[in-house]
């Protein structure tokens, strides 16, 4: 486990348009490097399509929390596969081939 975060929502502010097949939604969290000054770094709001992030659509913010526990290392997921950002190379696996 890399990171465990806890978050509150307000559920009052969810755009009930946006739930699929009506009890689904697609959030879009943020983990800040710093705290705020109520000691949060994580927000959460409704995840835009990429046509609403690009004419700057107003994100509908529906709450905040913090990290509670990490160790340390940060996984990217998606199309860019697990990585980390340590800097911890990678050993080329070709050099004991017998061939």
């Amino acid at each position: 486990m890399g990171t465990l975060a806890s978050i509150s929502l307000d559920l009052t502010k969810v755009d009930k348009s946006r739930l699929i097949k009506g009890k689904y939604l697609n959030l879009t969290l943020s983990v800040n490097d710093e705290l705020d000054k109520y000691d949060n770094n994580v927000a959460a709001w409704e995840s835009q399509s990429k046509e609403e992030r690009e004419s700057k659509v107003t994100r509908n913010f529906l709450g905040n929390g913090r990290v509670l526990w990490t160790d340390g290392k940060i996984s990217l997921g998606g199309k860019l596969g697990k990585q980390t950002t340590d800097s911890t190379p990678v050993p080329d696996k070709t050099e004991n081939l017998p061939f």
